[in-house]
């Protein structure tokens, strides 16, 4: 997951994909523009109705966490919908090597348009700059290339807004309580997505004076290390007001720690988005306040942005004649007031 540029364009919501904005026109054609039309708005548009067949060229890291699965299921469900699209999907693979011949062969099988979310993004940035050079169009899909010569348009998650986002929710609820602190269960340290995670979420503490960080525990986003890195934690700290957890599917064995622990006495906020942690949200029966997410919804926005690039169209409500460069989308924090609106997004 990339070192997000602040400079990115920034979407108004998570629930709100690429593809809100593709179907905004009515029509593939050139719309009707009187003496007060805005500039740019005689250019062609994608939207839902049939044109130029496009056949667009998938490939992504293997689906072994909930995140990486729905990142597949959306784009399959989203190249469905398209009855001009075909998908040609490769099998997810971990390996370097593999994720390249993989691409390499989308390029020589001369797709229109690549999605391609690197298990590198560093070492596939070379195949990227091989497709582009063969004209085939990229559309980098969150871990990013190291150049940007290696597609034509990202489109990722906001990982330094999530922290950001968590810390402003907990900074919110605990304003008012004197001496407040509070917990961090983080992803795995290796990782620049967990840095700025934390980063996020210590910018945003410095808000609140009275709000105070006194532990910090790393994980490795599985349920396991999730329960065991908890139980550490709460073993540490006897007291505190407050828990941060990057990722909701280690947040599942954060929360066996918590109830074999029998604590209650502080609220919880998850990172991601999975459903067992906005069920949870719902329920309203645990430390599990909220969650911060980080859309898989962004393959759906992929394939409607690949298929733009493949009909040479661009993005209804927007003044320009092409897709943006790049696209961040917004990590909205889904609490109990506004979960039924996310959960339909949630991933298993």
């Amino acid at each position: 997951m990339p070192e997000t540029s602040r400079r990115h364009l920034l979407l108004g919501g998570a629930a709100v994909s690429a593809g809100a904005l593709l179907t905004a026109c009515t029509s593939n054609e050139p719309g009707n523009t009187g003496n007060d039309a805005p500039a740019g708005s005689a250019a062609p548009a994608a939207d839902d109705r049939p044109g130029t067949p496009v056949t667009i060229g998938f490939a992504g890291p293997q689906a072994d966490h909930g995140w990486l699965n729905a990142i597949n299921e959306n784009a399959e469900r989203r190249a469905k919908k398209y009855s001009d699209v075909t998908l040609e999907i490769t099998e997810g693979s971990n390996d370097t090597a593999a994720q390249i011949g993989q691409v390499q062969t989308l390029i020589n099988k001369k797709v229109d348009v690549l999605v391609v979310l690197p298990a590198d993004g560093k070492a596939l940035t070379q195949v990227g700059l091989q497709a582009m050079k063969a004209g085939i169009p990229v559309v980098n899909l969150d871990r990013i290339f190291a150049s940007p010569q290696a597609y034509r348009c990202w489109i990722g998650g906001d990982n330094y807004g999530m922290g950001l986002n968590a810390g402003r929710f907990i900074g919110e609820q605990l304003k008012d309580k004197p001496n407040a602190t509070v917990v961090e269960l983080a992803g795995m340290d290796s990782l620049e997505l967990t840095k700025q995670r934390t980063q996020g979420f210590d910018d945003a503490l410095k808000n609140y004076p009275s709000i105070r960080k006194v532990a910090r525990q790393a994980a490795d986003f599985t349920v396991e290390s999730g329960q065991a890195k908890m139980a550490q934690l709460l073993q540490a700290q006897p007291r505190f007001d407050a828990l941060w957890n990057h990722d909701d599917d280690q947040g599942v064995g954060a929360l066996r720690a918590i109830a074999q622990a029998g604590r209650k006495d502080f609220l919880m906020v998850g990172g991601a988005g999975a459903k067992s942690a906005m069920d949870a949200i719902k329920a309203d029966d645990s430390v599990l306040k909220a969650t911060v997410l980080y859309p898989p919804t962004m393959a759906a926005s992929a394939i409607d942005l690949a298929r733009a690039l493949g009909q040479k169209k661009g993005i209804g409500g927007m003044a320009e004649l092409e897709i943006p460069a790049s696209i961040t989308l917004y990590s909205a924090v889904v609490t109990k007031e506004n979960v039924d609106e996310y959960l339909p997004t949630g991933f298993n």
